[in-house]
């Protein structure tokens, strides 16, 4: 019974290692939402910011303070003469005196009115937050599309290694059977050296593909900051598609002018810049507020005695106003709104050469997905017709009509297509992917 048990823990433990060592696309973008650096800086910017909301509307708040203080005073005099009224002079013997002094007092003061800075204030550092706030949701978009873009490369490399893989043991029963037929006379000893050659070339192209593998797995483990030696299996998410239905894909995409339209209302860096503007404008109206009266009001109680038992016994309070004017500053408030101004044209100007990156990147996106599209259905044929040209050349090679190097030839064509149709595949997503995000489309959410 004890054995069944331990053999059980056993195959339970070896699943959990293997579980664990398993890697989907799901489970990368959620790592990397978590670990990522850029993305955990943003997120202190974002508190910060929120700080500076507060302190804001804590500006329209009367501050408050106490202070206590306790002072003592000696004075030793060695006397002398001194000259009194009359001319006389008069013998002043020595002394000592002291003093104690204590005193406690409480008050404060609040800004009344400042040329509404305060309130211009309060609504820039909320656009600020906010503005934080899409940026920090666009950098997760990215870091899923740059996530999903190396996932892909790593199933790319790992299909393109198993079509190594599978020319190598190609080319090595091609490799028996040439040389067996060499054995029995029916074809050149040349024949047999080509095939050797070639079967050469294929294993080192294997090898290729397996250090590519390993390059583009590290990037991604780097990316993750999981620790590269671990050994991680990567599950396909689009394993069990045989073939990509491009047109279904293309259904999420239409007219570009429209599109554009539409990631200029999904994009969350072009939301982002719009709320610069607003901020650069309150910084405008802080400025000019230089030019405006200020109004303030002060309070406080105060109290002081020669003893403590006696210090609330003469108590002073007080209340105020003070009205300052601005006549002359030196030129200063003349800068500061000269550099708010600049500022703000250059937050529109910000703005502007974003509304032309995004119809950019929407229309070369739409443009590129549609061309991988056509890639890809190119590149399915091309794997057909290299399929039936090796299959025809090896039976003309078999019945003595072709060559060698005609059945070499047709081999490398066929691996080649098969290899390009992986690769067209997997740009076709990455292009879609560069695409919804292009739009602002690209889901972060559900990954978090």
């Amino acid at each position: 019974m004890r054995k069944y048990v331990v053999a059980i823990l056993c195959l339970f433990f070896v699943s959990q290692t293997s579980a664990q060592n398993k890697l989907t696309l799901d489970d990368a973008i959620q790592i990397a939402l978590q670990r990522n650096t850029g993305l955990i800086k943003s997120k202190n910017q974002i508190e910060s910011a929120k700080t500076n909301v507060k302190s804001s509307y804590g500006d329209l708040l009367p501050n408050f303070g106490v202070s206590g203080s306790f002072g003592w005073q000696r004075i030793d005099d060695d006397g002398g003469t001194q000259t009194d009224f009359f001319g006389n002079l008069v013998d002043i013997p020595a002394s000592t005196s002291e003093n104690r002094s204590w005193s406690v007092s409480a008050g404060g003061s609040v800004t009344l009115f400042n040329g509404l800075a305060n309130y211009a204030t309060i609504k820039q550092s909320e656009n600020d937050l906010e503005s934080a706030e899409f940026s920090l949701n666009k950098l997760k978009q990215d870091i899923v599309q740059i996530t999903a873009d190396l996932y892909y490369s790593v199933l790319n490399a790992a299909a393109q290694q198993k079509v190594r893989e599978d020319n190598v043991k190609y080319n090595e029963k091609l490799f028996e059977t040439i040389s067996e037929r060499n054995r029995l006379g029916s074809v050149p000893i040349a024949d047999v050296y080509a095939q050797q050659v070639q079967l050469g070339n294929a294993q080192l192209l294997l090898i290729q593909a397996e250090n590519n593998l390993d390059r583009t797995k590290n990037s991604l483990l780097n990316y993750l900051a999981l620790d590269v030696l671990e050994d991680y299996e990567f599950i396909d998410p689009f394993e069990s598609v045989q073939q990509v239905d491009t047109e279904s894909f293309m259904r999420d995409f239409g007219e570009v002018s429209a599109m554009v339209a539409e990631a200029l209302n999904m994009r969350l860096d072009y939301k982002s810049q719009l709320l610069n503007v607003e901020s650069a404008s309150k910084g405008v109206t802080i400025a000019q507020s230089g030019f405006l009266p200020r109004l303030t009001g002060n309070y406080s109680y105060s109290t002081n005695a020669t003893q403590p038992d006696n210090l609330f016994n003469r108590r002073t309070i007080s209340a105020g106003l003070t009205l300052s004017l601005p006549i002359f500053s030196n030129w200063n408030t003349e800068s500061a709104i000269q550099f708010a101004e600049v500022s703000y044209k250059n937050t529109l100007e910000d703005l502007s050469a974003l509304e032309r990156t995004i119809k950019i990147e929407v229309k070369q996106g739409y443009l590129d997905l549609l061309a991988g599209k056509k890639s890809l259905e190119v590149a399915r044929e091309n794997v057909k017709a290299a399929e039936e040209n090796r299959r025809i050349n090896y039976e003309r090679y078999s019945l003595g009509s072709g060559t060698i190097l005609d059945v070499l030839q047709s081999d490398r064509d066929y691996t080649q297509a098969v290899s390009g149709n992986i690769d067209a595949k997997f740009q076709f997503y990455k292009l879609r992917d560069n695409l919804m995000n292009a739009l602002g489309k690209l889901d972060y959410k559900k990954f978090e």
